[in-house]
């Protein structure tokens, strides 16, 4: 079965070409005329999709060596997200649907991300059922019981900023360019993550805040720079181990919390910051000392990827969850 993958909810235009679970191409097309605005423009993020995203299809059709016509579906990522954006990859989706008469697979972005486990790789195991699925990105940060291919519960949620924004945001009050994320990530290698302390909030339950957390970092900073003007410049490796180390802690707590209330030892994490090397280091660290079973995707399946909507698009073939041509995206589901 050959699915056809559109992936467009935020400022990544990707299309991808699956065989199964098997991922024939990889095509993604990143925008770079956010940097200078420090965060995501809703208006340029659609007006780029739809430049990049013929030539993105076919260069995934042509990489996969797959003609559009022998496509047996067509995924598409029907939100959440930015609503000019999923407009965009939506739309193309239903147009070709239309004009080939192939059926349209609607994939919810987050499931996805989950559902990138299930994709074919030399050499790396597969979570088996059910195992609990750490979803950190910009916009989600969730806890998720992972029942079968189709079945998710989300147990915990964020009731405010979701991880990766807090990434950001500190990065941003550093001076750091956008997206900020990475380059903390960059910078933290080289400094020591017990310099500076961040109050951690409590939050019942599974959930987790992270709104408190950036305000305190942002007063913490404004005050030493008072003190002394060079200090992000003479403290920059620390501020960023200390502030990444404080956000996957808070992660790490949470996901542990999890596993011991629901007896689940099989751990796996999806979305943009599952490619943080501090949290992929503190989930290996689990799996020696606690005996866990955790699975982390490849990079080119943490960020935002048309491959994982293949994949989920596969799955809602299997189970005949199809969608008409009269669907509508949604910026929240």
């Amino acid at each position: 079965m050959f699915i056809l993958g559109i992936e467009s909810s935020c400022d990544d235009t990707s299309a991808a070409v699956s065989m199964n679970t098997s991922i024939l191409s990889n095509v993604v097309s990143s925008q770079l005329v956010h940097k200078k605005y420090g965060g995501v423009v809703p208006e340029l993020a659609s007006r780029a999709h739809e430049k990049n995203i013929i030539p993105v299809v076919e260069q995934a059709l042509k990489q996969a060596n797959v003609n559009i016509k022998d496509i047996d579906g067509i995924a598409f990522t029907k939100g959440p997200g930015l609503l000019g954006s999923l407009l965009v990859g939506t739309s193309f989706a239903k147009a070709v649907g239309l004009a080939l008469n192939k059926p349209l697979l609607d994939v919810h972005h987050m499931k996805a991300h989950i559902q990138a486990h299930f994709i074919d790789e030399k050499e790396k195991k597969k979570p088996a059922f059910p195992f609990l699925c750490l979803t950190v990105s910009g916009g989600h940060t969730q806890i998720v019981i992972v029942k079968d291919y189709m079945e998710m519960e989300v147990i915990g949620n964020t009731i405010d900023d979701a991880a990766g924004e807090a990434f950001d945001k500190a990065a941003k009050i550093m001076g750091l360019e956008y997206p900020g994320g990475p380059l903390v990530d960059k910078y933290a290698a080289n400094g020591d993550a017990e310099k500076f302390k961040f109050a951690k909030p409590k939050i019942k339950d599974y959930n987790f805040s992270f709104s408190g957390l950036k305000t305190s970092f942002l007063y913490f900073v404004q005050k030493k720079i008072k003190e002394n003007p060079n200090f992000i410049r003479e403290e920059m490796p620390h501020l960023c181990a200390s502030i990444q180390k404080t956000i996957v802690d808070i992660l790490i707590e949470k996901i542990k919390k999890a596993s011991q209330d629901f007896g689940i030892k099989q751990i796996a994490i999806a979305g943009g910051v599952s490619a943080n090397s501090a949290l992929r280091t503190a989930l290996k660290t689990l799996e020696k000392e606690e005996d866990f079973d955790v699975y982390i995707p490849d990079f080119q399946y943490c960020t935002d990827n048309a491959a994982m909507i293949c994949i989920s698009g596969y799955y809602l073939f299997l189970n005949d969850k199809f969608a008409s041509q009269d669907i509508t995206c949604s910026a929240r589901i």
